[in-house]
């Protein structure tokens, strides 16, 4: 059994984390730290757990443990770090964006892989630190490392994707209160998304070359990101030009996904019910004219987050990459 601990287990992440870990064939989970609420149980804190674990939050960090998650805000995980050293011989899976670019992928000792198995599986199978990535990063990503992996990102990418409102985390502002967010629509951070930033890099790494994509608010991709009033889930829709028809897109995607457990290509047009409480990433196609419009769907809370740091895990230990992450879509 391989033993997990949790820091910072009070959040959505943190919660989604013990909903898969409780229930994976090959984990103990050791402890779940939570310094607001050491002593509590976890169960009344993340009330869907009743009935499934006894285990309480503590304030205390055990070494006896074989893989450490870091649910925690961003720029908290870096801070963790440099306050309590971990011993060298404990993976580490961050969850937040302290160590996902180049440029920040290192503390002290330690080396993080940026943990999109579509893209690094062979990186992740021997790596020891992992940079989780974003929920949009993910969502946008997927939709687009097909067409990167062949050189075909060479005009304008269109963004348009909408997030539930468990992206923003657990505490309050303005714009996660149900009265502001229910039957409501909003558009922030345009073009200037910090996920733009691993999305960049994911998609040079692809096209093992250059690309004019710039940082956030520049190049190639013109991203607008929205929160919906939906609870989980994203959903985005992306166009690109290009010679491709659509039978040949469909089987650049087909066989660039063909070897990955959770991301299928569907030829009928999908929604956002048939991904929601799962780890998969539903793609579409359709050709416009000299447009590629492609649609791709992910749970933010799972793919984009819990799920896809457990994914890692098995990778990371030599699993079943499925290994406990069999779960039907939330569809009704």
């Amino acid at each position: 059994m391989i033993k997990a601990g949790i820091i910072g287990g009070a959040g959505y992440t943190g919660g989604e984390m013990l909903r898969i870990l409780v229930n994976h064939p090959q984990v103990e989970i050791a402890f779940v730290n939570s310094s607001s609420n050491a002593g509590n149980l976890i169960s009344d804190v993340h009330t869907d757990l009743f009935g499934d674990t006894d285990l309480r939050f503590t304030d205390q960090i055990s070494q006896d443990i074989d893989v450490l998650f870091l649910c925690v805000g961003h720029g908290d995980a870096k801070k963790f770090l440099e306050a309590n050293p971990i011993d060298e011989r404990i993976k580490i899976i961050d969850l937040s964006q302290d160590f996902r670019l180049n440029r920040n992928s290192s503390i002290e000792n330690r080396q993080f892989v940026y943990g999109l198995p579509e893209l690094n599986k062979d990186k992740i199978q021997s790596a020891r630190n992992i940079a989780n990535p974003g929920c949009f990063a993910t969502c946008i990503q997927l939709g687009l490392l097909p067409l990167a992996s062949k050189g075909l990102l060479q005009s304008e990418v269109h963004i348009n994707a909408t997030t539930g409102s468990t992206g923003a985390g657990q505490s309050l502002s303005k714009t996660s209160h149900f009265s502001w967010r229910n039957n409501n629509l909003s558009i922030y951070k345009a073009f200037e998304h910090q996920h733009l930033n691993e999305i960049g890099e994911s998609l040079v790494q692809a096209n093992g070359a250059p690309l004019p994509l710039g940082g956030t608010g520049g190049g190639l991709l013109t991203f607008i990101p929205q929160r919906g009033d939906f609870t989980r889930g994203i959903l985005a829709a992306m166009y690109i030009e290009s010679d491709l028809t659509e039978e040949q897109a469909y089987e650049l995607y087909e066989n660039y996904y063909a070897g990955h457990s959770f991301t299928h290509v569907s030829r009928k047009n999908i929604d956002l019910k048939q991904v929601v409480n799962t780890n998969k990433c539903l793609v579409h196609l359709e050709k416009h004219g000299n447009k590629l419009f492609i649609i791709s769907i992910i749970d933010n809370l799972l793919k984009g987050a819990s799920g896809q740091a457990v994914q890692n895990m098995n990778l990371m230990f030599g699993l079943e990459e499925t290994a406990g992450l069999k779960l039907k879509a939330a569809n009704f």
